[in-house]
């Protein structure tokens, strides 16, 4: 078994309040969880209007796999309106880890 992670950062330029972020940040998960069937959590900057971390995990059997399942969300996320990635990075962890 595989456990793919990725955290993105992103920047939301268009909130003016914590609000108004959640709103973003709780459609962009929901979205996330029922496309891709993955894990999703918001992971830092709770407390600043336009920015914040999003975790996603994804358990597979496979790498290829996982890294494609990782890739989708990437695009996915670079599409999302209102929402900028400033840095994604994925990490892969095996039993042996």
């Amino acid at each position: 078994m595989l456990v793919a992670l990725e955290r993105f950062d992103l920047r939301i330029p268009g909130c003016a309040s914590l609000k108004q972020k959640r709103h973003v940040v709780k459609s962009l998960t929901a979205a996330l969880r029922q496309r891709f069937n993955v894990s999703v959590a918001e992971v830092d900057h709770q407390d600043l209007w336009q920015r914040t971390a999003v975790a996603v995990a994804a358990a597979d059997a496979e790498t290829f796999h996982a890294r494609k399942v990782m890739h989708e969300v990437e695009k996915f996320i670079e599409r999302w309106p209102g929402v900028e990635v400033i840095d994604a990075e994925l990490t892969l962890h095996g039993p042996e880890d």
